[in-house]
């Protein structure tokens, strides 16, 4: 029997290390993917890869059991596809750690409870961003732009530079581009 390990995050700015630190050293091969937990098992890429991959009594290996699914019945899902075709799954980490080849209470428990932990955040986050918001602050990332780059975009476009031009030429994206521009245009037909 071998470990085929899954390692999977929902976008590609998430960071996969923690997974690979974990399964790496225990699995004869890791396949990664970068999609969203719902969507069905044929339509995962790494998924569908470790279970072409996988061999009779090989088990796919996750570090928990939330990497099989976005929420309780995604993952749910998942794990009766997996048993169906004869596939067991083993966890790392997490109250489902050990080796399940049928579903379980553990199981539905590890699931319903990564749910609700996700939703916990989510929802302090929201919270935490409004009481900012209350407070005169904004969240999010700190802008790009200053006063020198925005002198830059404007006169570059006075010259009737193309938008990709002033991209290219001031060292930001198309949308930040954008962005000021629209911003600009706010404030002149204000002012008229």
């Amino acid at each position: 029997m071998a470990l085929v390990g899954l390692v999977r995050v929902s976008t590609d700015k998430q960071e996969t290390r923690r997974q690979h630190d974990a399964l790496d050293p225990v699995c004869v091969k890791v396949f990664e993917e970068k999609v969203s937990g719902k969507l069905a098992v044929d339509k995962r890429p790494g998924l569908a890869a470790a279970l072409e991959y996988l061999r009779p009594d090989d088990m796919l290996t996750v570090l928990e059991v939330d990497r099989l699914g976005r929420n309780l019945l995604e993952g749910l899902v998942v794990l009766t596809e997996l048993f169906e075709r004869g596939v067991g799954v083993k966890v790392l980490d997490g109250i489902a750690a050990g080796e399940h080849t049928e579903r379980s209470l553990v199981l539905d428990l590890a699931l319903a409870l990564a749910e609700d932990r996700r939703r916990d955040i989510s929802r302090k986050t929201k919270n935490g961003l409004d009481a900012a918001r209350r407070r005169g602050r904004v969240g999010g990332r700190p802008s790009v732009i200053d006063d020198d780059k925005r002198a830059a975009i404007l006169a570059r476009r006075a010259k009737d530079e193309s938008v990709r031009e002033i991209s290219r030429g001031v060292g930001v994206s198309v949308g930040t581009v954008h962005k000021v521009l629209t911003e600009n245009h706010a404030v002149e037909a204000r002012s008229a």
